[in-house]
């Protein structure tokens, strides 16, 4: 099973419908994922450089995490990508805007990435970075090898989007009330389970439903659920060190 979904996303063999009563050229939306895959590769490149370059010279988490002014830059960095999701969502049609928005999006986002990282023990980095790996590359060909077999996964929407809620609203009670190690792995275990959900369904979306010009809003979307389930079992992982 395994073997053949690897060799379908590798390969891209362009001659089989990816799913029962497929009506839209296979070949057509073969290049459509290749091309998602390549500039999600392509974040996801950007963002480990970012990360090590904070995590590996030393001053500049040292800026952020003991000046006032390094304080302030961190709160900008952090809101920055909300941001830019506003217009990246209006241009993301629009060369080479979409792509500059796209670069923006993901380094200021790996700036965070990278400062969770420096104030982690390397172990826990490491643990966290191959289990993800592992999770991201598993669920991405079981969702291929059940969309051929006419498993359809867009029911999860409405109990992923309910529960993300319900996990944001964890976070913001752990903030005002820390309840301490054992509900941040809680909440590192629930976050890491919502956005596995969350990569089968965007997968799915991207081998069914986005249209052929939303491919930086299809990375976008599996870029993030890559670096949420990344970020939770890292904070799954510390509170349990």
């Amino acid at each position: 099973m395994w073997q053949q979904g690897k060799n379908d996303l590798e390969s891209g063999n362009s001659d089989r419908p990816l799913y029962p009563m497929m009506l839209e050229s296979p070949q057509m939306r073969w290049a459509f994922i290749r091309k998602v895959y390549s500039i999600l590769s392509f974040q996801l490149l950007l963002t480990v450089a970012v990360a090590s370059v904070v995590v590996f010279v030393r001053p500049i988490s040292v800026f952020f995490a003991t000046t006032t002014p390094g304080f302030a830059l961190y709160i900008v960095l952090l809101i920055t990508p909300l941001i830019v999701l506003c217009p990246l969502s209006y241009y993301h049609q629009k060369h080479p805007l979409n792509f500059f928005l796209l670069a923006l999006f993901t380094i200021t986002l790996a700036f965070g990435v990278g400062l969770s990282c420096a104030f982690t023990k390397g172990r826990i980095v490491l643990e966290a970075a191959i289990l993800t790996t592992v999770v991201v590359v598993s669920l991405t060909l079981y969702t291929f090898w059940a969309a051929r077999r006419g498993k359809d996964f867009s029911f999860l929407g409405p109990f992923l989007f309910g529960s993300l809620l319900v996990l944001m609203v964890f976070a913001l009670i752990q903030i005002i009330f820390p309840l301490g190690k054992l509900s941040v792995m809680i909440y590192g275990g629930l976050a890491a389970i919502i956005f596995c959900g969350y990569i089968v369904y965007d997968t799915d979306n991207l081998i069914k439903r986005h249209s052929y010009d939303e491919y930086i809003w299809a990375s976008v979307s599996l870029y993030l659920d890559i670096i949420n389930l990344f970020m939770a079992l890292l904070t799954l992982f510390r509170a349990a060190d």
